[in-house]
C-alpha cells in the first residue's frame, strides 16, 4: 500500500525535456531501466569497490555495491510504503560518479582539479545522467525524472555551500531545490548503502584474511550475532558460521532502519512527499544506539582493512596513476580519443579543458587506467592486492 508521503510517478515533476510517457513503466521504472543500461553503469563493474577489481573474483566491484544497494533499498521502500522504482533507481545511481580507485582516485583528481573547481563524486553522477552519456537523438544524459535527479544529487542530505560546480551548472537550468532534504525514497538509498558496504566490507575483509573472524565476534553487534549463531548452531563449520553471523548483521541493520523510520514518519504525520522534504531532518535513520555501534565496526574497519601497511602502498601507486595521466591529457588532449576531441575543440579556457580530461579520467575503468597508465609512461604497478577505500 502506497504511504501518503511516498512519491507519486503519476504526480512526478516531469524531465528537463518533455516526452511522451510509456504505456507499461511508471516514469520512476524508465529511470531505472536508463540507468541500468547506462555506458556508466557497465563500467561500474571493473572500478573499485574496496580491493581493486582484478585482485579476486569474489570480492566486491562497485557494480556488485550498486545492485546489493539497489536490492536494500527495495526492501525498505516497500516496508515503509514508498515508491520501490524510485528508491531503486537512485541507489543504482549513487555510485555513477565514481573515478577509478575508489576514494583514492576521487581524492587525487579532487586535488588535480582544485584550481578548476574541484571534483566531487555525487555531482559527477549527476554530469553523467545529465550531459556525458550520450545516447539519446534528442537530448543529452538520461533525461530522468526530477525526483531520480533530486535523489542522486541530495540522498546524503542537503548539499552545503560551496555548491560542487558540476552539480551547480546543472542546477541553474534545473532547479533541484539543493538546500532542502530529499524525498523519504532517496533518503531510503543513502541508509542502503551504509547497510550494503558496513556489512559487505566485513565479509570481503574476513576473504582478504585482513582480520579473523574470532576479531569480528569481539564488535559490537556481532557479539551477539555469532552468540546466536553458536547457541543454535554448535559446531558449526568456520564458513558457515562467519556467514550465518554476517546475514544475521545485515538484517539488524534493516531492521533497525525500517523501526527507527516507522517511528519518525509517524511523528510529523507527512501528508505529501513534499512535507518529508521540508521536515527540517532525516526521516529515514539507525537508532542512536546502532548508529554508535556502526561507528566502532568503522573504526576497527578503517584500521585493520582499509589503513593495513599494503593498502597504503597500493594508495600511493594508483594515485600516482591518476596524477601522472591528468597533467598528460591537459598538454596533449589529441592523446583523448576521436569522440572528445569535439568538446576539446570547443573549450575555450584552460578550465573547460580540465573538466574535459577529469571526466575522462573520471569515467576509466581500473584495468583501463592502469593500462593507459602503462601505454603512456611505460611504467607497471609493482604492489600486490589492497584495498582502497
Amino acid at each position: 500500500m502506497r504511504a501518503a508521503f511516498a512519491s507519486d510517478p503519476a504526480a512526478s515533476r516531469g524531465r528537463l525535456h518533455a516526452e511522451p510517457e510509456a504505456r507499461v513503466r511508471s516514469p520512476f521504472q524508465r529511470d531505472r531501466d536508463r540507468i541500468i543500461h547506462a555506458s556508466a553503469f557497465r563500467r561500474l563493474k571493473h572500478k573499485t569497490q574496496v580491493f581493486i577489481e582484478h585482485e579476486g573474483d569474489y570480492f566486491r566491484t562497485r557494480l556488485t555495491h550498486s545492485i546489493e544497494v539497489g536490492q536494500v533499498a527495495r526492501t525498505i521502500a516497500g516496508a515503509l510504503g514508498l515508491d520501490i522504482d524510485l528508491a531503486e533507481a537512485v541507489a543504482l545511481a549513487h555510485d555513477l560518479g565514481h573515478p577509478p580507485f575508489g576514494h583514492t582516485g576521487e581524492d587525487a583528481l579532487r586535488d588535480l582539479m582544485a584550481p578548476y573547481g574541484g571534483f566531487d563524486h555525487n555531482a559527477q553522477a549527476i554530469r553523467i545522467v545529465t550531459s556525458l552519456e550520450r545516447h539519446y537523438a534528442e537530448w543529452d544524459g538520461l533525461n530522468l525524472t526530477w525526483e531520480s535527479l533530486e535523489g542522486i544529487a541530495k540522498h546524503n542530505g542537503p548539499v552545503a555551500e560551496p555548491v560542487p560546480w558540476a552539480l551547480a551548472q546543472y542546477n541553474a537550468r534545473h532547479d533541484l531545490e539543493l538546500h532542502s532534504h530529499a524525498g523519504a525514497e532517496a533518503q531510503v538509498a543513502a541508509l542502503s548503502d551504509d547497510i550494503a558496504y558496513n556489512s559487505h566490507d566485513l565479509h570481503d575483509g574476513l576473504r582478504a584474511e585482513l582480520f579473523s573472524t574470532d576479531e569480528l565476534a569481539e564488535l559490537p553487534v556481532l557479539r551477539e550475532c555469532f552468540g546466536e549463531v553458536d547457541a543454535r548452531y554448535p559446531g558449526l563449520n568456520y564458513y558457515r558460521r562467519r556467514h550465518e553471523a554476517l546475514r544475521r548483521f545485515f538484517g539488524i541493520l534493516v531492521e533497525d532502519v525500517i523501526a527507527v523510520s516507522e517511528r519518525r514518519l509517524r511523528e510529523i504525520n507527512p501528508r505529501s512527499a513534499q512535507d518529508v522534504r521540508e521536515a527540517g531532518r532525516p526521516m529515514i535513520h539507525f537508532t542512536d544506539t546502532l548508529w554508535a555501534d556502526l561507528k566502532v565496526i568503522r573504526r576497527f574497519l578503517f584500521e585493520r582493512m582499509y589503513r593495513a601497511p599494503s593498502v597504503v602502498e597500493m594508495r600511493a601507486e594508483v594515485t600516482q596513476v591518476v596524477r601522472d595521466l591528468f597533467p598528460l591529457f591537459l598538454a596533449d588532449p589529441s592523446q583523448l580519443p576521436k569522440q572528445w576531441r569535439k568538446d576539446v575543440a570547443e573549450a575555450e579556457a584552460e578550465a573547460a579543458l580540465a573538466r574535459i580530461v577529469s571526466d575522462y579520467i573520471a569515467g576509466m575503468t581500473d584495468r583501463f587506467a592502469i593500462k593507459t597508465h602503462q601505454r603512456l609512461t611505460g611504467r607497471k604497478l609493482v604492489s600486490k592486492q589492497a584495498s582502497l577505500r
